[in-house]
């Protein structure tokens, strides 16, 4: 630059890179800052979804066990199980969906390279969420599959 132009003042010469860099590390910051709350939040929603799943299963431990008895199988029951935990995971999906759209203006402006509603994310984040309730109940299925029936009515 002192070749083209020896009186031009130079004091803060930086690369483009390091500009755009410091521009954006602000929102990057929150950004990585949401994920870590977002990681959290699910491990979180897995332990309280077992654990509600688990408690459900030892309340219906003589109800599993008279079924068993009248000769459902192990993979019926475990299949109830399952289904009932999906089934209230995918409610509240439904339910946690429409309150994100609602609420997706709040965070319109840390977005980059994708919509406030964008399809794909709201569905994906959907179907991850209704695996992890899969995999979360079926600890307790199992466990409900091999329900002692004699046990059961003892108790």
């Amino acid at each position: 630059m002192r070749e083209l132009d020896p009186d031009l003042p130079l004091s803060e010469l930086r690369q483009l890179k390091e500009l755009v860099s410091q521009s954006v590390s602000r929102p990057r910051f929150y950004t990585m800052v949401l994920g870590v709350f977002a990681a959290i939040a699910l491990v979180l929603a897995a332990v309280g979804i077992y654990g509600v799943i688990s408690y459900a299963v030892s309340l219906r431990t003589r109800e599993l066990g008279i079924r068993i008895a009248l000769g459902a199988t192990g993979r019926q029951v475990s299949g109830l199980v399952l289904q009932q935990g999906v089934t209230l995971a995918l409610a509240g999906v439904v339910i946690g969906g429409v309150g994100a759209y609602w609420l997706t203006r709040l965070i319109a402006k840390l977005l980059f390279g994708v919509g406030a509603t964008d399809p794909l994310t709201f569905f994906g984040v959907a179907g991850l969420l209704t695996a992890i309730a899969a995999l979360a109940s079926y600890i307790p299925a199992r466990r409900a599959a091999r329900v002692d029936p004699l046990l059961a009515m003892r108790e």
